[in-house]
């Protein structure tokens, strides 16, 4: 076996731990106190009910399994080649979500499965062509301005989404929100594993361990403000989107990844995320109903 399709394979079981762990997340978010106005006081509430909420706690060892499987896949793989693969939740979340609805997959849905799947296996194919995966070292001036970038947007989409009367934009700025995140926290996780693979010892006084706890923590309660916000429709799409399209500028700018052998990849690249992104927002939709 290859190392990249060591990776994808990985990457792909890390999407099944995620869509289950969303799946868990999505149910519980609907049964702990209200928090879609986003005040401090709602959300501390919300908070306290999420941590022994008995779903939640159980979507927890799924992000645990998830997690292990990503971060071995981003050290022997790219950021920009990982990340994406890792849509896949959305339609393994459909098939999961459907066995908890009790009800039917449409035909439509699996079209758009078969769209998602053929895409993403295109961009893999493209964007590995002639480019064997190999460490890079972090360009730390692009790091700190894509932090930045990331944080500023983060915090922004947050408070847009709080002054927002509407569910569906709040859920949606929510998600972009936690979409970014997602990916600074994968790129961290990345830095992580190379520390980890060097020295174990050393990773411990690394502050990129203790960046990446305290950013997956806030993921993990924006995204269940994000199911709680507005339609599921609107917050997943937008984290499912946001978070491999920010990954993939993340590896190219920080981390000096490379997909493709040349311009015309480029393009061929550039319009098979076009059409992963917008079967991803498709399957967002029937997945929530």
């Amino acid at each position: 076996m290859t190392t990249g399709m060591m990776v994808v394979l990985l990457a792909l079981g890390a999407a099944t731990a995620f869509a289950a762990s969303g799946s868990l997340k999505h149910v519980s978010a609907g049964e702990v106190p209200d928090a879609q106005t986003l005040r401090l006081g709602a959300i501390a509430r919300f908070a306290r009910a999420t941590l022994v909420h008995r779903l939640w706690i159980a979507s927890l060892a799924c992000d645990a399994v998830g997690v292990g499987l990503q971060a071995v896949a981003l050290h022997f793989g790219q950021l920009a080649v990982v990340q994406p693969v890792l849509i896949c939740a959305l339609p393994i979340t459909l098939v999961v979500r459907a066995r908890f609805d009790h009800h039917q997959i449409r035909r439509v849905d699996v079209a758009w499965s078969v769209v998602l799947t053929a895409s993403l296996a295109g961009f893999l194919a493209v964007g590995l062509a002639g480019r064997p995966p190999h460490p890079q070292p972090v360009d730390q001036g692009p790091a700190y301005i894509a932090a930045g970038v990331g944080l500023v947007a983060a915090v922004a989409c947050v408070e847009i989404a709080r002054r927002q009367r509407s569910p569906r934009p709040a859920a949606a700025l929510v998600g972009v929100a936690v979409g970014t995140i997602y990916a600074g926290t994968a790129a961290l996780l990345k830095a992580v594993t190379d520390i980890l693979a060097r020295d174990p010892v050393t990773v411990l006084a690394s502050w990129q361990l203790y960046v990446v706890i305290v950013l997956g923590a806030t993921g993990l309660l924006l995204g269940q403000l994000a199911f709680q916000a507005g339609p599921i429709t609107a917050s997943l799409a937008a984290t499912s989107t946001v978070d491999p399209l920010a990954s993939i500028v993340i590896g190219v700018v920080v981390f000096d990844e490379r997909l493709g052998t040349g311009p015309a990849h480029g393009v061929v690249l550039a319009a098979l995320l076009a059409v992963l992104a917008v079967s991803a927002i498709q399957l967002a939709r029937p997945a929530a109903e």
